[in-house]
């Protein structure tokens, strides 16, 4: 089976490195900066799993591929999904599967749209993982886990067979039967955090000293209810666990949407927020929810950075 990993960033460089490991067959699509730079140090790879350093990983930019691959692995950011979807475009065939690792929803509907339902599994992950300045692959946690599944649900001989693919590989992967359920309860969770955090400029332990309790519930459980007005009400445990994670007292976490916040960085507030919103139910509330207000921030930020790079 033939894998086209878009990108050797943090996640497609953690995950296509670990199939590398494996000894399947891997080939990263990269712009010509990033293949200069794996060129000369190879793809570096460091994890409390172990680390890898992989000479000169196989390659392909955009305009040099030739034939269609199996399997298109896309952890692109969000806001590079058109541009993404025009470099792999010519790796699609007619039995090519395209397993998307973003979070929210939007995504899905744009590779759908491109490439037809029936090529469209879902697909998440859970890591923590950035590029250094030298381009290595940090893992920053100890969780490496990568769910795919049919949207549709079930299991499927297509999925037994990336199943068969990642099954020795150094992550833990899942052959969800659920995936979409587990998609959305991830994206609860995603813009519950990523609202909340980016909206107070803090981490869950310091919005819980101020007292914020009630705000963080109020966010969690809102998401909850887009997700139930959607089909997907979160499962008890899903719940359970959202609802200590996001008031655990002394907790430093804060979402990665935040701390690209901090460094000036681009965001995905249309996909992991605004798109949320956009599918609540219709209210007539004249105060407007805190998930409201923390998109409303998250706008005023991207209109703020355009202006001063303008």
């Amino acid at each position: 089976m033939r894998f086209l990993v878009v990108g050797a960033g943090a996640l497609g460089g953690y995950f296509g490195g670990r199939l590398l490991e494996a000894g399947r067959d891997v080939t990263f699509l990269l712009r010509p900066r990033r293949a200069a730079q794996l060129a000369k140090t190879g793809l570096v790879v460091q994890s409390p799993f172990g680390n890898l350093q992989l000479p000169a990983p196989a390659h392909v930019l955009a305009e040099d591929i030739k034939a269609p691959f199996d399997v298109v692995v896309v952890g692109s950011k969000a806001y590079d999904l058109e541009a993404t979807m025009d470099s792999f475009a010519p790796a699609v065939g007619p039995n090519t599967l395209i397993l998307p690792l973003l979070n929210g929803m939007k995504h899905i509907d744009r590779l759908v749209e491109r490439f037809g339902s029936e090529r469209v599994l879902g697909g998440l992950c859970m890591i923590s993982a950035t590029l250094d300045d030298e381009g290595r692959v940090l893992h920053l946690n100890d969780m490496h886990g990568l769910s795919y599944g049919e949207r549709a649900g079930g299991r499927s001989a297509r999925v037994d067979a990336i199943a068969a693919q990642f099954a020795d590989a150094t992550f833990n992967a899942t052959a969800s039967e659920t995936i979409m359920q587990d998609m959305w309860e991830k994206w609860v969770f995603i813009a519950s955090a990523a609202g909340l955090t980016s909206l107070m400029r803090a981490s869950i332990g310091d919005i819980v000293a101020a007292g914020g309790e009630d705000v963080a519930l109020s966010i969690f459980n809102e998401c909850c209810a887009i997700a139930a007005h959607n089909g997907f009400a979160p499962r008890p445990a899903a719940i359970q666990r959202g609802r200590a994670v996001v008031t655990t007292a002394g907790s430093p976490m804060t979402a990665s949407m935040y701390k690209d916040i901090v460094r000036g960085a681009q965001v995905e507030a249309d996909h992991i927020v605004g798109d949320l919103l956009g599918r609540a139910p219709r209210g007539d509330s004249a105060v407007p929810s805190v998930l409201r207000t923390a998109y409303v921030h998250l706008k005023a930020y991207e209109a703020k950075r355009a202006r001063e790079a303008a």
